[in-house]
């Protein structure tokens, strides 16, 4: 998907979230733009409607890719975890 020009939507996020098997705040890229706008690490820990929110409003700050395999769902970093995922 091309999370710029088709950002998730919530129904989306939230299935990702849900079955997301690393921590949740590790969704959202803490980069030059996440330091822009001032935003804290520490309110993503643990919180999945707050990362949900922040990815709703910045979709840049999505970390990718994020494989999605039946109701699972990983970060895919380092890329070697991808193919392990899949098999």
């Amino acid at each position: 998907m091309l999370y710029i020009k088709t950002p998730p939507d919530r129904a989306t996020l939230e299935r990702i979230v849900a079955g997301l098997e690393d921590p949740v705040e590790d969704l959202v890229r803490k980069d030059s733009k996440f330091k822009k706008l001032e935003l804290n690490p520490d309110d993503y820990v643990g919180n999945p409607e707050a990362v949900i929110e922040i990815l709703l409003k910045h979709k840049q700050l999505l970390q990718r890719p994020v494989i999605v395999k039946g109701k699972k769902a990983i970060i895919g970093r380092p890329k070697a975890r991808i193919a392990e995922f899949l098999s």
